[in-house]
């Protein structure tokens, strides 16, 4: 058993522990100069941080906006070009059309100059008779070119009044002698089918030949347009390509000061703990200050407990929290 003067000389040590503590608590409540000078240093750089943070921020929010216009800007100019390049596919379509329009046509133009050639041939085969009776005579395949000539020559040479009155006197007795030796040749009964079938195969011919020069013409139309398209593609292209750039840029912008900002804010955050930590420091010495306290009432009502006094429920749970029981 422990004596009572032992018990006495542990409870004066505990109790000279408790004021120790409390007096060490009183200490280490308030700051030091040093560190209330280094929260004022923090507070000052948490402020500048925070600015910073918040400019940086908002220099995100303007250029991811800018990006937004651009990307827009950028996806409209690149519709354009869609629209233009799926026009000029379907020109390109028409203008292949035309084309095998034209070949086509020639293929029937070829035939029925063939059937030209051939039909003339049969005649000439007739007109070796007639030419016998009147040799001196040109034929009227010669008298016919002989007339192209006289035209075209009328058309397109300068020449003096008097002359230009000639040639157009000499191009009217020879188209008269033409449709004559015409009507003649028309009269031989040898010949006179033969010509039917020549006029057919030449009227054939010729709606053969407009049907080429038709599609020809549609078809340049086409390519002409196709060509105009891709043209115009190409040129917005280049707009879509610059705004692309001008995407490409504020993108890596914005990026650059998210990243800023958040390295702000995670310098903030070191900055909150470093001031934390010297808060905290006052908050464990606060909290030391009540347990000293806490432990001092447990050793008065423990004393009370001894002398038999009688104590409240709220007490006897303060000497169970303390130790005491």
């Amino acid at each position: 058993m422990v004596s009572t003067e032992e018990q006495i000389m542990a409870e004066t040590q505990e109790e000279n522990v408790v004021v120790e503590a409390e007096e060490q608590v009183e200490e280490t409540c308030e700051p030091t100069p040093e560190e209330k000078q280094k929260l004022e240093e923090l507070e000052a750089q948490r402020t500048v941080m925070n600015s910073d943070a918040e400019k940086h921020k908002q220099k995100r929010d303007e250029l991811n906006a800018q990006t937004k216009e651009w990307k827009a800007k950028r996806d409209a100019l690149n519709g354009q070009v869609r629209e233009l390049v799926d026009e000029a596919g379907k020109a390109r379509e028409t203008r292949d059309q035309y084309n095998q329009q034209v070949r086509d046509a020639k293929v029937v133009r070829d035939e029925h100059n063939a059937k030209v050639s051939e039909i003339r041939a049969k005649i000439n085969e007739i007109r070796p008779e007639k030419a016998e009776k009147d040799a001196d005579q040109p034929s009227l395949g010669q008298m016919k070119k002989d007339l192209e000539r006289m035209e075209y020559q009328q058309q397109t040479q300068a020449m003096s009044s008097d002359k230009e009155k000639a040639l157009v006197k000499a191009i009217g007795e020879l188209a008269k002698q033409i449709k004559e030796r015409e009507k003649t040749e028309e009269g031989d009964e040898a010949i006179k089918d033969l010509v039917a079938q020549l006029r057919e195969a030449k009227a054939k011919a010729e709606e053969a030949h407009k049907a080429v020069a038709v599609a020809a013409e549609q078809a340049q139309s086409a390519h002409d347009k196709m060509l105009s398209l891709y043209q115009q593609a190409d040129a917005i292209r280049k707009e879509a390509d610059a705004a692309q750039a001008k995407f490409v840029e504020c993108k890596q912008a914005a990026d650059e000061e998210h990243r800023l900002h958040i390295e702000q804010i995670k310098s903030v955050h070191e900055i909150n703990k470093s001031a934390d930590g010297i808060k905290n420091r006052k908050t464990a010495a606060k909290k030391k200050k009540a347990d000293a306290q806490s432990k001092q009432e447990a050793k008065e009502i423990f004393d009370k407990f001894k002398a038999g006094e009688k104590l409240s429920t709220e007490d006897l749970m303060l000497l169970q929290k303390s130790g005491y029981l």
